[in-house]
């Protein structure tokens, strides 16, 4: 007998069909196979979301490096790495007192400030400003050892041209730490002979932008001694402002002077600031007040006439105290510039560049004033 077969018809009219069709019906076709691990199309979520997260990264990534490029990114570079002279520095030393301060500093708290420097291809930087904060690094990492004393932190600079490196570095010294007036003056000079600046004025101008007139001028008369006496000062970052000033004054009226001065300082050899400062305000001193006093010439007395009798002796007058510009003990400097001599009982001798009219005006008024 022939196996029958039920036939369903479709629904009419958009209705649907009834439970015993509908329990009959076709299975739905298979859905199309699922594609390799990975490669199941991604939901319209997860693709928006790692576009965005593509996006910040790379946002990120050109911050990091503009940030690196403009000096706005603190590198830690090591000190091997950093190339000292690439500019002639602007501070002729760096006393042990205060190394072993910046030192101790170093050691306990660790690099506040970083360093400026441009890069020099390959691997390399050429140091701009914070000259002392290497040393003190380099002498604690050789003395203790310690990676931390290996490194040191810094800002990538990018300066236009050589002059612009110099101003950087004078004005991060001037902030942090003034310049003596040599110090000033001889890093011009030195950026006039590397050729970086035509000639003093530019030098001055541009390195001392910020500065008064009045300052500029007074480095600017530093200038004379740096080129007369470089060689022969031991000291002359100690050299102070009225001192220097007037220093300059003598080389620029005297040529000569300089050679006198010269010869006297590699005599004495002073061993101290000090001395080597009473020694040249003693060469500036007047003439007048370096010669001795001459006693007056006292009228010698008529002899007496032949025949007439020979008068009594006169008693001895009391001894005259003796007269000398010669202190018996080493003048004393007071101030910068002001030297105090005792000259016997009853005299007292101020001199040096420092006793101008506005002293002398000052202390007219203070004695005065003491009645």
């Amino acid at each position: 007998m022939a196996k029958r077969k039920r036939l369903t018809l479709p629904p009419l009219g958009g209705f649907a069909p009834g439970p015993a069709s509908a329990s009959e019906a076709s299975p739905a076709p298979a859905s199309p196979p699922a594609l390799g691990p990975g490669l199941a199309p991604a939901p319209i979520s997860r693709v928006t979301g790692e576009a965005a997260a593509t996006a910040a990264l790379r946002e990120v990534a050109e911050e990091l490096g503009a940030a690196r490029s403009e000096g706005r990114l603190v590198l830690r570079l090591e000190l091997d790495r950093i190339e000292e002279g690439w500019l002639v520095r602007d501070r002729i030393g760096l006393e042990a007192e205060e190394l072993a301060s910046l030192m101790t500093s170093l050691s306990a708290h660790g690099q506040r400030s970083p360093i400026e420097v441009t890069d020099m291809g390959e691997g390399r930087f050429g140091l701009i400003s914070g000259w002392r904060r290497v040393t003190a690094l380099r002498r604690l990492h050789a003395e203790t050892g310690e990676e931390r004393f290996a490194t040191v932190l810094a800002l990538l600079r990018r300066p236009d041209t050589a002059a612009a490196a110099y101003v950087a570095m004078v004005e991060e010294n001037e902030i942090r730490a003034g310049l003596s007036y040599f110090e000033r003056a001889r890093i011009a000079a030195k950026a006039v002979e590397a050729g970086v600046f035509a000639t003093d004025k530019l030098a001055l101008q541009q390195l001392y932008g910020s500065a008064s007139r009045a300052k500029r001028s007074k480095i600017g008369s530093f200038l004379g001694i740096y080129r007369a006496l470089e060689g022969a000062l031991r000291y002359p970052s100690a050299l102070p402002e009225r001192l220097g000033l007037a220093l300059a004054r003598r080389l620029e009226e005297e040529p000569g002077v300089a050679a006198k001065i010269t010869a006297a300082l590699a005599a004495a050899a002073p061993d101290s600031a000090e001395a080597e400062l009473a020694l040249i305000a003693d060469l500036l001193a007047p003439a007048a007040e370096a010669a001795p006093e001459q006693e007056p010439a006292r009228p010698s007395a008529p002899d007496p006439a032949p025949d007439a009798p020979a008068p009594a002796p006169a008693p001895d007058p009391a001894p005259a105290q003796p007269r000398s510009t010669r202190p018996p003990a080493p003048a004393a400097e007071l101030r910068p510039g002001l030297f105090l001599k005792a000259e016997g009982a009853g005299s007292l001798h101020l001199y040096g560049p420092a006793v101008d009219e506005t002293f002398r005006a000052r202390l007219r008024d203070w004695l005065a004033s003491e009645g």
